[in-house]
C-alpha cells in the first residue's frame, strides 16, 4: 500500500511537472513571439518615420498602424486616443449635448443601437437599424462606433446634419437636428397600465448605477398602491451597462442559488459564474418583457436568463445581439484600450453573440446555431441575440411622417391653435385638428421629397439634351402635378398615424410630458400584446410551456 501511495504520488509530481515546463515553454515561446514581432515593427516604423520621401506624422503612422491591427479582430476592441477619452467620460456622465443616440457595428457598417427616447433623432424619426452614412459631410466608413459618436457631440443648441440610409427604403434620408443638453435617467417612465391599473410599467433606458435599486423601490412602490397583478419590463433602445445592476435586477424576481450568467475568456481570470443571492421579492409576479434591435447587452442578459429560466414573457423583435465583455485597459500618455475579454453565456449554456463575424460586404456568415433548452424544456437557440417567444415588427414611419416630425409641424401647429383658443383651450383634443392640419399643409405649401423628385430634377436638368419640344416639358409639368397630388394624398393615406401624433402634441403642450407618455402607451402594439398576455393566465402560461 505504501509502495503504490508513493507511485500516486511521483507519477502526481511527473504530471505537475511536465505540464508546469509546457506552461512554461508555451508562455516564453509566446513571450518570444511578441518581442520579435515588435522588434520588426519597430525597425519598420522607425525606418518609414524618418525615411520615407515625404513627411509622416509619427501619431498618424502609428493610429493607422494600431487601427489595422485590431481590425483582424471584433468590432469592440479598439484603441482609444486622448479625444476619444474625453469623450467617454462625458458620455458615460449621463449628461451631454447631443442628438441623443448610440452608435453600434453591424457587420461593418455603423448603426443606430437606440435613439434616446424624447430627444432630437428620436423626435425626426431617427430609429434602430439605421445605418449611419455620414455626419456633418463626414462619412462614417471605416470609423469606429466612438468615432461616429464623437461627431455628434457638441454644445446645446448648434446644428447638426446627419444622413442614414434605412434597408427598408433603400434611399438616403438626410436629417437637420439641434443639439440638445442630453440627461440620461436609468429609469425613463414608470407608470401603472391596465384597465384598473393593475399592473407595473416600467421603461428602463440603460443599466446605470442603482439601476436595480430603482427598479426596486418602484416595485414597493406598486406593491403598496394598490392590486399588483404584473410587471412590463420595457428594454427597447437599451443599449445595456452596468453588468451587476442586470444581474441585481434578474435577483429580485428568482430564487437563491441560480445561475444567472457566466463569463468565459481565454485567461481564467475572465471566467466568473454569477448566481442569485437574495430571496426574491416578487418570485410569483407575472413578468412580460419588451425587446426590439435596439436591446443589447446587459438588455439581452435579462431578457435572456428571464427566457432561459421560464420567469418571463419576451415580446417583441430579435435583439441586437451583443453578448462580448470588454474591459478598458490605460495606457502611456491618457490613452486607452477597449479590448474584449470574454463572452456571456446565458443560463440555458447558450452565447447570444451572433457565432462568426460578417463577411466583408456586411452580410452575416451562414454559421450553424446550436439548439439548447430552457428550464421548462423549450428550445432555443444561440448566436443571434434574444429571439422574443411571442415576435413583432416595429412600425416604420413612412416619408411624409418623417418631414413632419423632422420639420416640427405638429408642435408649431398645436402651439399656434392653443394661442389662438386662449383660455377656451382645453385637455381634450378638438374633433376637427386633423382637418385643420390638413388645410393648414396644403395652404402652407408643405411639401417633402421622394426619390421621384430626384430623378424629375436630373430629367428637367437634361431635357434639352434629348427632347426641344414643348410637349416633353409639357409631359414633365403634368408628372410633377400628379406628384403634387400624391404628396397630398399621403396626408390622408397616414391620417391614423398623423392624428395620433397630433394627440400627443396636444397632450404634451396641455398637460405635460407624464400624460404624453400615458397617449403613446395607449396605442403601443407591444404593450398592449403585453397586457393581453398578463390579462389571461393561460395564454401567459402557455407561451412558457414546450
Amino acid at each position: 500500500m505504501k509502495y503504490a501511495g508513493r507511485l500516486a504520488a511521483i507519477f502526481v509530481l511527473t504530471l505537475f511537472l511536465i505540464t508546469s515546463v509546457a506552461f512554461v515553454k508555451s508562455n516564453s515561446d509566446l513571450f518570444f513571439q511578441i518581442k520579435k514581432q515588435l522588434t520588426i515593427f519597430s525597425d519598420v516604423y522607425r525606418e518609414v518615420a524618418t525615411q520615407y520621401v515625404e513627411d509622416v506624422s509619427p501619431e498618424t503612422l502609428m493610429n493607422r498602424s494600431i487601427n489595422a491591427m485590431l481590425e483582424m479582430l471584433d468590432p469592440y476592441t479598439v484603441f482609444i486616443d486622448e479625444g476619444e477619452q474625453q469623450q467617454m467620460e462625458i458620455l458615460s456622465s449621463g449628461s451631454y449635448g447631443g442628438i441623443g443616440i448610440e452608435a453600434g457595428f453591424r457587420g461593418d457598417q455603423i448603426v443606430i443601437i437606440a435613439p434616446l427616447e424624447g430627444y432630437p433623432a428620436h423626435r425626426a424619426g431617427i430609429r434602430s437599424g439605421d445605418i449611419i452614412v455620414s455626419v456633418n459631410d463626414v462619412e462614417v466608413r471605416g470609423m469606429s462606433p466612438e468615432e461616429v459618436q464623437r461627431l455628434t457631440l457638441g454644445d446645446a443648441g448648434t446644428q447638426l446634419q446627419i444622413t442614414i440610409r434605412r434597408p427598408v427604403l433603400d434611399e438616403n434620408i438626410t436629417f437637420e437636428l439641434e443639439r440638445e443638453r442630453i440627461e440620461v435617467n436609468n429609469i425613463n417612465y414608470a407608470t401603472r397600465i391596465g384597465d384598473n391599473n393593475e399592473y407595473g410599467y416600467i421603461h428602463l433606458a440603460r443599466f446605470g448605477q442603482q439601476t436595480a435599486e430603482e427598479v426596486r423601490n418602484k416595485l414597493i412602490e406598486f406593491s403598496e398602491s394598490g392590486s399588483f397583478e404584473g410587471l412590463i419590463l420595457d428594454l427597447r433602445n437599451n443599449p445595456g451597462g452596468l453588468l451587476n445592476e442586470a444581474v441585481d435586477l434578474i435577483d429580485k424576481f428568482i430564487e437563491p442559488g441560480v445561475t444567472i450568467v457566466e463569463t468565459r475568456g481565454r485567461s481564467e481570470n475572465h471566467n466568473s459564474t454569477l448566481v442569485s443571492k437574495e430571496q426574491a421579492m416578487f418570485e410569483d409576479l407575472p413578468i412580460t418583457v419588451l425587446i426590439n434591435e435596439g436591446s443589447a447587452s446587459a438588455s439581452e442578459i435579462v431578457a435572456g436568463a428571464f427566457q432561459d429560466l421560464d420567469r418571463a414573457v419576451i415580446i417583441g423583435e430579435t435583439s441586437f445581439g451583443k453578448g462580448l465583455v470588454q474591459t478598458i485597459r490605460p495606457l502611456s500618455y491618457n490613452t486607452s484600450l477597449k479590448i474584449t475579454i470574454s463572452r456571456y453565456y446565458i443560463p440555458s449554456g447558450r452565447s447570444i453573440e451572433p457565432l462568426g463575424f460578417s463577411d466583408e460586404d456586411g452580410s452575416e456568415t451562414n454559421t450553424p446555431r446550436r439548439a439548447f433548452q430552457t428550464k421548462n424544456g423549450r428550445v432555443v437557440f444561440d448566436g443571434r441575440g434574444i429571439e422574443p417567444d411571442v415576435a413583432m415588427s416595429g412600425r416604420s414611419s413612412s416619408l411624409i411622417e418623417m418631414a413632419l416630425q423632422q420639420s416640427n409641424r405638429y408642435f408649431f401647429f398645436v402651439n399656434d391653435i392653443l394661442a389662438q383658443m386662449g383660455e377656451d383651450a382645453g385637455e381634450s383634443m378638438p374633433n376637427d385638428l386633423f382637418k385643420q392640419f390638413t388645410r393648414h399643409l396644403v395652404e402652407d405649401g408643405f411639401t417633402f421629397e421622394t426619390p421621384v423628385d430626384r430623378h424629375l430634377g436630373a430629367i428637367e436638368e437634361n431635357i434639352g439634351n434629348f427632347a426641344k419640344e414643348d410637349s416633353a416639358q409639357n409631359k414633365l409639368d403634368e408628372l410633377k402635378a400628379l406628384l403634387r397630388d400624391y404628396k397630398i394624398s399621403q396626408i390622408y393615406d397616414n391620417q391614423e398615424a398623423i392624428e395620433h401624433n397630433l394627440k400627443v402634441e396636444w397632450v404634451t403642450q396641455t398637460r405635460g410630458e407624464n400624460r404624453r407618455n400615458e397617449a403613446l402607451l395607449e396605442i403601443d402594439e407591444f404593450v398592449l400584446t403585453a397586457l393581453q398576455k398578463l390579462s389571461n393566465p393561460f395564454e401567459y402560461q402557455t407561451v412558457l410551456r414546450p
